[in-house]
């Protein structure tokens, strides 16, 4: 009888404060956010990592950092209002020519696309070179074959780009009139503009 306690007991969940403090170590010691399946996995039987983590995120509500969910998986980031604090240790990148930001940026507001389709937005040829160098980046990541003719992949984007933008989905990104009011619809080529290839400029040096 005393045996039979002690196995039942090695199967029980620990107290929901206790699994708090488990999936908090988790994410915090994590180099990438973590999904649900995959806290859980780590979790002793029994716990439940969906309602943890629901405690979690009310009790640093208000706090330096703050629970986020990013795609479909979650990881702990500075408050919003406290970013402020963190300029001096920004890291500076190279800018993206304007061959890969037009087209990063065609995948993520008309993804699942195909390369014809965003050959046909920016109204030129994409070097293979560009997208190779977004799929490197991870923010780029082939998505599922078109149901068309020739059966052609598709690209979309992935959580490493949300996260570096600070998105929970892609229908978090700015609408319409926000890009226009920040100039980024300027200039944009007539449609019937011909397919031409990208310059070497744009195949050769993909920063600028």
């Amino acid at each position: 009888m005393i045996e039979d306690e002690i196995n039942e007991s090695l199967f029980e969940a620990p107290p929901m404060g206790e699994q708090e403090r488990m999936v908090e170590a988790l994410l915090f010691a994590s180099a990438a956010p973590m999904s649900v399946a995959e806290i859980t996995a780590r979790l002793p039987h029994g716990c439940d990592a969906k309602e943890a983590m629901v405690h979690l995120g009310k009790r640093y509500e208000g706090r330096g950092v703050a629970l986020r969910r990013i795609g479909d998986a979650w990881a702990f980031r500075t408050a919003a209002d406290l970013g402020f604090l963190m300029q001096k240790e920004q890291v500076e990148h190279r800018k993206l020519s304007r061959a890969a930001v037009e087209t990063l940026a065609i995948i993520a507001y008309h993804q699942p696309a195909t390369r014809a389709e965003i050959e046909e937005i920016r109204g030129v040829s994409v070097s293979r070179g560009t997208i190779d160098m977004l799929i490197e980046l991870e923010w780029v990541k082939l998505g599922r074959r078109k149901m068309t003719p020739g059966r052609p992949v598709t690209f979309i984007v992935t959580q490493v780009f949300l996260d570096h933008f600070g998105l929970e989905t892609p229908s978090d990104l700015p609408g319409v009139r926000e890009l226009r009011a920040s100039g980024m619809l300027d200039n944009r080529p007539p449609p019937e503009a011909a397919l031409e290839p990208e310059s070497d400029d744009d195949q050769d040096e993909m920063f600028e």
